[in-house]
């Protein structure tokens, strides 16, 4: 499923328990990492030593990518490092393409290049402008779990959330793992649709689709779940409270898991969710 996966990597905790789950995934797909230093170009870095100039941040990125390649090295898994300069949300998605990358993963708190706004900004602009889908890890206590055992994939009908249906199908039966398909109904969710009746049977049809889709893909244990509320909170407290490993969102739907999921929805379960994230910005089309 992977070949080629580009980490992002600053020596903060975030960075690193992506890394670490990065190596995991690369592990049993055989795959090659790229460890990914970018020097922010916003920030002051050159410095005299003696006679000679030098970049304090390249420096630095010199020394955190041998870290991080002596990790993969543990780990048993082939990797390549490299230092660039630039915006860290244009460099990161620039050098994904020009790599031909098959999956970005990144923590979602960091410094110095990832700094300030990895759940704001950078992380919004990398999530959506990257051709390959995210997987954003928070640092948290307990690693995240690898293989996946459970998968959650929220779904609003739309074209997005069925890319993001297949994608999460793909992992699930990679992963034998049982994989939960979750219809929010909030109050704009279906549009006109206010019957309480209604939008029920609607969003049971929705999810019967999926689990059709969902099987045809391979996946052999699906679970369907209807809930009632906000959409970002109901996702994290359901995948709390079913034990989920990975959520699995599309970034562009409709109503609901829409308006730039990567607004509030996505921002949301990003910066709240307990287990990683993997988003995919794909259509239909692509």
């Amino acid at each position: 499923m992977y070949d080629r996966i580009l980490v992002p990597v600053d020596g903060s905790d975030s960075a690193t328990a992506a890394l670490d789950h990065a190596l995991e995934i690369a592990g049993d797909h055989d795959a090659t990492v790229t460890l990914l230093y970018v020097a922010d170009t916003n920030e002051p870095s050159q410095t005299r030593l003696g006679t000679n100039v030098v970049d304090v941040l390249e420096r630095e990125g010199d020394e955190i990518v041998s870290d991080a390649r002596e990790r993969a090295a543990d780990s048993d898994v082939p990797a390549t490092t490299d230092v660039v300069q630039g915006v860290p949300h244009d460099a990161i998605v620039d050098y994904a393409e020009t790599k031909d990358v098959d999956l970005v993963a990144m923590g979602t708190h960091a410094r110095g290049s990832l700094e300030r706004y990895v759940v704001g900004s950078v992380a919004e602009r990398i999530v959506n402008a990257a051709p390959m889908p995210v997987l954003t890890v928070r640092a948290i206590d307990d690693a995240p779990t690898y293989p996946y055992e459970s998968v959650l994939v929220p779904t609003d009908g739309s074209e997005h959330a069925a890319v993001a249906l297949q994608l999460g199908a793909d992992v699930a039966n990679r992963n034998r793992a049982t994989l939960h398909l979750l219809s929010v109904l909030e109050d704009q969710l279906f549009g006109s649709i206010t019957d309480q009746t209604e939008r029920q049977n609607r969003a049971a049809d929705l999810l019967l689709d999926a689990e059709s889709t969902a099987i045809d893909a391979g996946a052999d244990d699906v679970v369907t779940a209807i809930k009632s509320g906000s959409v970002p909170r109901r996702i994290t407290t359901y995948a709390d409270g079913e034990g989920v490993d990975l959520i699995v969102m599309g970034t562009h739907g409709r109503t609901g898991l829409d308006e730039h999921l990567l607004g509030s929805i996505t921002e949301r379960v990003l910066r709240t969710a307990s287990v990683p994230v993997l988003t995919t910005n794909r259509s239909p089309e692509s």
